[in-house]
């Protein structure tokens, strides 16, 4: 064999110049140019061969189809030869081994004329190239699994925040984030951006804050990114990246027990809502006067108490469960619901079909779903969760409750807001509520257009400084107002 029966494209031209097929082969390793296929398709025309890349297995990579002798393929995978050559039938063959992390590959090349010292050069080199790329890319691969696998744990972990097991929530994160929760309290945020730059938000967010916070892609809004931090520096980190992505906004809690991470959520969520309407594009919940801070607190721990008891008779991991996904169901829709802890609607909706029905309430109304709420979040504030023992407080209702003076007072002045807008939007929202927030039998109810409702109901959002549209916590705090000065009937509650 001599190297003038090779025929390989881009031979040099000088003795000092690196050959062309070394510069074009090089070319492959640039970022842009790293794929395998490629590099086969380059080889069978730099050669004039045809080639393949088989796996261990056999099984095709890149390339054409070549027959090849098996058992002959079998040792050069497994190592037992380094590379091998063939010729008969007209046919000359080249196997060469391409060892990577995860196993062996072998590169195949067929050609009608002999191999010479230029095309085995080629085909050596190309082996070394083809190695080089598909260990890069198991790297990457193992890289993106393994980002992949925190990412997945993250979310986990603060799932089971979300139903109060912070027990197990501690238990996941001690290995891979030690002292990430060994406080007893935290602060949730809320940042908002396009989902199309959400990962690299999140990124961010791990950076800045130096891992020294539970950062989780929200699984419910695709351009939310959760952050739970027990460290005071986190809002300054957040505000930080906020200012250096102009369409970026983030929302935070007030600090709240590990235990009540879903309404620390639920106050991050509100105070987004804020912060869009903000110049600095950040908010933190303001923690506003409400009709479970001006009643009786020993009176309303046993109403509450009084109106959970049916749950109390359930196996404690099952009550905390049910509770959990009740608080969340209330706040959101039951698809976020499902989606925030990882379980299906139906899971949802199942669990809180049987609250419902333990409690005898009907959560289609939308007052009753105010009193339920306002006796979850009493009930979670108490050590036991159970109720306070031994308490000597009245037994009351829910109307004398918040028949107080402080509790009226709040009330007059909350919707009083509405009072002076011509077209008596405080009609409007009380007509909305009382029809299960629902604006078709509000419009009916009132002769006008459905948008029209929602409009008025829009436009009492600023004066009363609440999400309404949204549901949740802002929704039942103005219910309550309503009940309080008796524009609404009182909610049916079989356990007063």
């Amino acid at each position: 064999m001599t190297g003038g029966q090779d025929a390989v494209r881009g031979t040099a031209t000088g003795a000092a110049e690196r050959p062309g097929w070394a510069r074009e082969l090089l070319e492959h390793l640039r970022p842009a140019g790293r794929d395998v296929r490629r590099v086969v398709d380059w080889l069978a025309g730099a050669v004039r061969a045809e080639v393949a890349l088989r796996d261990g297995a056999g099984d095709l990579l890149a390339g054409t189809p070549l027959p090849l002798d098996e058992p002959f393929a079998a040792d050069v995978a497994s190592g037992r030869i380094a590379s091998a050559a063939w010729d008969g039938d007209g046919r000359h063959l080249r196997l060469v081994r391409v060892g990577h992390p995860s196993g062996a590959c072998v590169l195949a090349v067929s050609r009608a004329t002999p191999f010479g010292r230029d095309a085995s050069d080629v085909v050596t080199h190309t082996a070394q190239v083809i190695e080089l790329l598909l260990t890069a890319h198991e790297t990457r691969a193992a890289g993106v699994r393994l980002r992949r696998a925190a990412a997945d744990l993250r979310l986990a972990i603060l799932q089971l925040l979300m139903v109060e097991d912070t027990v197990s929530a501690r238990r996941v994160a001690a290995g891979l984030w030690p002292g990430l929760l060994d406080a007893d309290t935290a602060c949730v945020y809320v940042l908002e951006s396009d989902p199309a730059v959400r990962d690299r938000l999140a990124a961010e967010c791990i950076d800045r804050t130096r891992e020294q916070a539970l950062v989780v892609r929200c699984p419910a809004v695709d351009g939310h990114v959760i952050v739970l931090s027990p460290r005071e520096a986190t809002a300054g980190d957040l505000r930080s990246l906020v200012e250096h992505h102009p369409d970026t906004f983030v929302g935070g809690s007030v600090r709240q027990s590990l235990a009540r991470t879903a309404t620390a959520y639920g106050q991050a969520v509100s105070a987004l809502a804020v912060a869009r309407f903000r110049p600095d594009r950040t908010a933190v919940y303001a923690e506003r006067t409400h009709p479970g801070l001006l009643t009786d607190p020993a009176a309303l721990r046993t109403w509450a108490a009084r109106v959970l008891r049916p749950l109390d008779a359930l196996p404690h991991h099952t009550r905390a469960e049910l509770l959990a996904t009740t608080r969340l169901g209330l706040e959101f829709t039951a698809v976020a619901t499902a989606k925030i802890l990882g379980v299906s609607r139906n899971t949802v909706r199942a669990r809180m079909d049987r609250v419902e029905s333990m409690l005898g309430v009907d959560f289609g109304d939308v007052t009753v779903r105010a009193a339920v709420h306002l006796a979850l979040h009493t009930q979670i504030d108490l050590l036991d969760g159970q109720g306070p023992a031994g308490s000597r407080a009245s037994a009351r209702r829910l109307a004398e409750l918040l028949s107080g003076p402080a509790v009226s007072a709040w009330a007059r002045e909350l919707l009083g807001r509405l009072d002076d807008d011509p077209r008596d939007v405080r009609r409007t929202l009380r007509t909305w509520i009382a029809a299960g927030a629902n604006a078709e039998r509000a419009a009916q109810a009132l002769g006008v257009h459905a948008q029209t409702v929602r409009e008025h109901v829009r436009s009492a959002e600023p004066a009363l400084e609440r999400q309404l549209l949204a549901g949740g916590s802002d929704l039942y705090e103005v219910v309550l107002a309503h009940l309080a000065v008796g524009d609404l009937e009182q909610p049916l509650l079989t356990g007063e």
